[in-house]
């Protein structure tokens, strides 16, 4: 491409560091989490919530499990002043979860906000001011001292606006822009407000450290973190918190690393909804904890309900590749990829392993609320034996041969690939029940009578090419009796390979399926299926498909 020139690297490395978190391989711990859905991912819709469902998120936030939610910012329309006292006066709020809200570094804006928080049992003010290079030069004009001053007034407004309003409120302070501002001053300017503010045991501070655009690498982000982490003043009554949007893509690579780093808490949005590329994604960041064996302290175990909520009230979409949330997430169709997972799912149960370790799934489906048979097993034409296979045996209760499998399997793919589309278990279904399982043309047995004379006799009443007649043989067992009189009487030539046979359901009067795979004179294989009560029936039924399958085939 074109003027790369033009750019320059806007982010300044953090002074050195003893990037202790290089040493880490995983997030051990569930941070403090708080959702900006309502405010930061609000703020990035094209038509923004409406009071009613800003409630119902709020309603489903709480049930997920989050304790800090920011809500909005009070001062900035009347909608969002009207539901900051909406969640207040009709006692909205459960006792053991903060509201927060957002300000700016103004006097007006502070008192507005204190305003709207009347009466709140538990708030966060969270207050902001722009701190960056880029800000200071082009924005504000200001020097660094200039935009001190900004946030220390800010400090001191909310300490005295706090003493006059009743209630539960801690502070918190973002360095806005802080991926793009000199590590030294970002220190430098945190640790003023911290002066103002002075963090007890009993009150601590947030300092929040926003990617609000991503300029680097996830590890300089870390090395950023860590730098404030070792450095800040009060560090023991100081909650660092972590903010990153996503505009490289590396949100969660950056917030992941920046918990090595010694962060404690998160803001973040469900799905990563938020200004130009978005937040980030709460749901990847909690999944990916939970797929290590930690709990995220997050319920996501219904994530299509929590998916389909968002979409109706944000009007937003859920990729379908959206890690752990999107429809085709843990849809395997490709032949090799189903093939591990079936196996892996019937290792899993042989073995009764307490771990979860199916190929291809780094977590269960069914954790989330999702169904193997729906989501996992997709059949299209890049499906194989195992996929469709293992669709016909959990879904439906056959378990095929393994010779058998690659025969329906070659047979499903076919149809797929000509219709040009997904099939869906039941039209997987349909296309076996149809080719292989209780087939009467041309050729059909009505019933068999059985002796015991030179082994076994069968007279067979058949019908064959619209004629009926009673045809006999013998044979070493009772479907090799038939076997031999359907060869004597239509000339057909073969002989049986495999038979195999499972109850089809639970039961004493259960259904038995037979399987049997005949070889013609020229080697070529055929497969039929039979299904019935009696065992000897249902391996009739079989062979009779198997013929009739050879028959259709000799015909083409």
């Amino acid at each position: 491409m074109k003027n790369s020139e033009k750019y320059t690297r806007q982010f300044f490395e953090a002074p050195e560091t003893s990037m202790k978190w290089t040493k880490k391989a995983y997030v051990d711990k569930a941070p403090q989490w708080c959702s900006v859905d309502l405010r930061d991912g609000n703020q990035a819709l094209i038509i923004p919530m409406s009071l009613g469902e800003k409630l119902e998120f709020f309603t489903e936030l709480v049930r997920i499990g989050f304790k800090e939610i920011e809500i909005g910012f009070p001062a900035a329309s009347e909608t969002e002043y009207d539901f900051c006292r909406t969640l207040i006066e009709q006692d909205l709020i459960p006792d053991d979860v903060t509201i927060q809200v957002l300000t700016q570094s103004r006097e007006h804006i502070i008192e507005k906000t204190f305003e709207a928080l009347k009466g709140c049992k538990n708030a966060i003010v969270h207050l902001y001011n722009s701190t960056s290079l880029a800000q200071r030069e082009q924005v504000f004009r200001k020097s660094k001292e200039e935009i001190t001053d900004i946030a220390v007034t800010g400090a001191r407004l909310c300490k005295e606006y706090r003493e006059k309003y009743e209630g539960n409120f801690r502070f918190e302070y973002s360095p806005e822009s802080f991926t793009g501002t000199e590590p030294e001053f970002a220190l430098e300017i945190c640790n003023a407000v911290l002066d103002i503010w002075q963090p007890s045991s009993d009150d601590k501070v947030i300092i929040n450290l926003p990617v609000t655009v991503q300029h680097s690498m996830p590890h300089v982000y870390a090395n950023q973190v860590e730098y404030m982490c070792e450095n800040l003043k009060y560090r023991e009554n100081v909650i660092v918190s972590l903010h990153p949007h996503n505009d490289r893509g590396c949100a969660v690579a950056d917030t992941e690393m920046g918990l090595l780093a010694g962060a404690d808490r998160v803001e973040g949005t469900l799905f990563g909804n938020g200004e130009r590329t978005g937040n980030v994604d709460i749901v990847t960041l909690a999944m990916n904890m939970y797929s290590q064996g930690v709990d995220p302290e997050l319920d996501f175990s219904d994530i299509t309900s929590i998916t389909e909520l968002y979409t109706r009230v944000t009007r937003m979409t859920v990729n379908e590749r959206q890690p752990y949330s999107g429809k085709l997430v843990f849809a395997a169709f490709s032949g090799s990829h189903q093939d591990a997972i079936a196996k892996g799912m019937k290792w899993r149960e042989e073995k009764d392993s307490p771990h979860w370790t199916v190929p291809y799934l780094p977590i269960d489906p069914k954790d989330i609320g999702r169904e193997y048979e729906a989501d996992v097993i997709r059949i299209n034409s890049q499906s194989g034996k195992g996929g469709i296979g293992y669709i016909l045996e959990t879904r439906f209760g056959y378990n095929l041969p393994k010779k058998m499998r690659e025969n329906v399997g070659y047979l499903v793919k076919s149809v797929s690939d000509h219709k040009h589309k997904e099939l869906l278990p039941d039209e997987v279904y349909a296309i076996f029940r149809e080719n292989y399982v209780d087939i009467v043309s041309p050729l059909n047995i009505t019933d068999v009578h059985y002796a015991q004379l030179n082994g076994i006799e069968a007279k067979v009443n058949i019908e064959y090419n619209g004629r009926k007649a009673v045809a006999a043989n013998s044979g070493n067992g009772r479907l090799d009796a038939v076997s031999n009189a359907i060869r004597s009487y239509t000339g057909i030539n073969y002989s049986i390979n495999t038979y195999t046979e499972h109850a089809l359901e639970v039961g004493s009067d259960s259904n038995a399926v037979s399987y049997v795979e005949i070889i013609s004179s020229e080697g070529k294989s055929f497969w039929g299926t039979g299904i019935d009560n009696d065992i000897v029936i249902s391996s009739i039924k079989a062979l009779v498909s198997a013929v009739n399958n050879m028959i259709k085939n000799n015909s083409r």
